[in-house]
């Protein structure tokens, strides 16, 4: 009898072993709050894999450009799939790297605020980089100028843009709106910023905590406050010289040995079972609008009335002048 149960024991183990292999998995690189327990990644996950037949692993890489920075150390040699969570402020310099592959879809409809032509990266959100403030705030301002003008105690937190997306948009952000005058509003800027975080979670987290009176995010965060804690008490500030534009994307890896797999994650990724996901979760607009609409709570969102966006060439080649003006800046 023993012998029987072990006998049973091995070819269960083995037969398992076989369906494990049988199993295809795909490894999907990007940023952490995508993948937080209140994040869009659970929800994600289950849909596709009911799809799929197949084993979605979550890898995540730090904030957006990290994921950038992680591609380019391994090289060849990635063990990602799909990566999503890169903008198109980085997208000229991925593509650049050789390592992803065209997607060869064709995209439905999509709802952006701009125009869509890229063969290597598909849209999955968007949103406007905004100033986040508490509703009761005494002074509100309405420009980088206003802000700059506030008593030196008005503290922001910010990202670094080297390793976050907002970081690196806030830099184009400024750039865009002043252009030559960009060095001037960030030494005007230096003295209230309280701190520089590596992204968007632990800047947000301060916030959230009382430590500063603005942060660096969307104009689309209050409807988080709104929706999932019944709570209005916060609001993004309009910019009277515009709001910055980020687009969202994922692209597959050319080495994946399941490529196939990756370009059916990207159709997936515009379909309703994803989109209808990412405005309670990312707390950003869905590149496609759901079916059933946006959730009641965000009509009562800013919508900038300029949207200030670099084609990604250009934005790859703003980044280094920026960046090192705003070095500058915060080391005087």
């Amino acid at each position: 009898m023993k012998t029987h149960f072990i006998a049973t024991g091995l070819a269960l183990t083995l037969t398992t072993g076989v369906v494990m292999a049988d199993t295809p998995v795909l490894t999907v690189y990007t940023y952490d709050s995508f993948v937080a327990d209140w994040g869009p990644g659970p929800a994600i996950e289950t849909a596709f894999e009911a799809r799929c037949g197949c084993d979605l692993q979550w890898v995540a890489a730090g904030d957006g450009a990290a994921l950038l920075g992680r591609l380019r150390l391994e090289g060849a040699r990635t063990g990602a799939d799909v990566v999503l969570g890169l903008d198109t402020n980085l997208t000229d310099a991925a593509a650049k790297t050789g390592l992803f592959a065209r997607h060869d879809l064709e995209a439905p409809s999509l709802d952006l605020p701009v125009g869509w032509d890229d063969d290597m990266f598909l849209p999955y959100d968007w949103g406007y980089f905004a100033f986040v403030h508490r509703a009761d705030m005494a002074q509100v301002p309405r420009s980088f100028e206003e802000l700059i003008a506030l008593p030196e105690d008005v503290k922001i937190v910010i990202q670094d843009p080297r390793s976050s997306t907002p970081g690196l948009g806030l830099l184009l952000w400024v750039k865009a709106a002043y252009g030559d005058r960009a060095p001037e509003i960030w030494e005007g800027l230096a003295p209230h910023i309280l701190t520089v975080t590596k992204g968007w979670s632990e800047a947000y987290g301060l916030f959230v905590e009382g430590e500063a009176d603005m942060v660096l995010s969307y104009t689309t965060s209050p409807a988080y406050h709104l929706i999932a804690e019944g709570d209005a008490g916060y609001a993004a500030a309009a910019f009277e010289e515009g709001h910055y534009l980020q687009v969202e994307v994922a692209g597959a890896i050319a080495s994946s040995d399941q490529l196939d797999l990756a370009q059916d994650f990207l159709r997936f990724m515009l379909t309703d079972a994803f989109q209808s996901v990412i405005p309670t979760t990312n707390w950003m607009y869905p590149a496609v609008t759901p079916e059933g609409g946006l959730p009641d709570g965000f009509e009562t969102l800013i919508a900038p009335e300029t949207a200030l966006l670099y084609a990604p060439g250009e934005a790859a080649k703003m980044r280094d002048p920026a960046l090192n003006e705003w070095l500058a800046a915060l080391s005087r």
